[in-house]
């Protein structure tokens, strides 16, 4: 049972971890490849295996409840539901898909969860890295301010879409949930739970 239990949550790290790696070299071929035009179109390149990955994201609740991931639950299903909001709005309205906030804010979610899943996977195997834990409590806090400031300016860009478009069948409660979704911003992710391992390793 430990044995299949192990081997399930390093499958799901890993898939996690290719999924997001494609998703990042995706996104920054097609940059290189075609400018800034590349930007209005990264959703639909893309936009199917963000998806995949954010809502697979939910299953870590259950890790977290089962035992398997030791974190804490709190802030991790905030963090899990403020992505899948937020991916979820983008998803309704094919007017802001095209923005290139969209672009920049896919990969500001690619770099914070390359920066967790590698360590997850070496922790799986018992081969912690100390230098990788380092870089969660370092690089990952400069990423997540950024990505943090451009979730505020997404939500920002489609409340004032909304707002010009008052006949959108969407348009009546999503601007409620949108200025309800902001505060969360503050709360989503913490630093990571594994401070006791980090610790240990030094």
């Amino acid at each position: 049972m430990l044995s299949f239990r192990r081997s399930y949550i390093f499958l799901y790290n890993l898939f996690q971890f290719c999924g997001h790696t494609w998703i990042l070299a995706n996104t920054i071929a097609r940059f290189l490849t075609f400018g800034q035009d590349a930007l209005a179109d990264t959703f639909y390149s893309v936009g199917f295996m963000m998806s995949l990955c954010q809502l697979l994201s939910i299953l870590e609740l259950f890790h977290i409840a089962d035992g398997i991931e030791k974190a804490r639950l709190l802030p991790r299903f905030i963090q899990v539901m403020e992505k899948n909001g937020l991916l979820m709005v983008i998803i309704l309205l094919e007017e802001i898909q095209s923005k290139p906030v969209v672009c920049v804010q896919f990969f500001f979610w690619n770099i914070l969860d390359l920066l967790r899943y590698p360590h997850e996977l070496l922790c799986v195997t018992d081969t912690p890295s100390t230098s990788m834990l380092w870089i969660r409590y370092s690089v990952w806090i400069a990423v997540y301010i950024l990505s943090v400031a451009n979730e505020g300016v997404t939500v920002y860009q489609t409340l004032v879409y909304l707002g010009q478009t008052a006949s959108h069948s969407a348009s009546t409660h999503l601007p409620i949930l949108l200025r309800l979704y902001l505060p969360l911003l503050a709360l989503g992710e913490k630093k990571p739970s594994d401070r006791s391992a980090f610790l240990t390793l030094l």
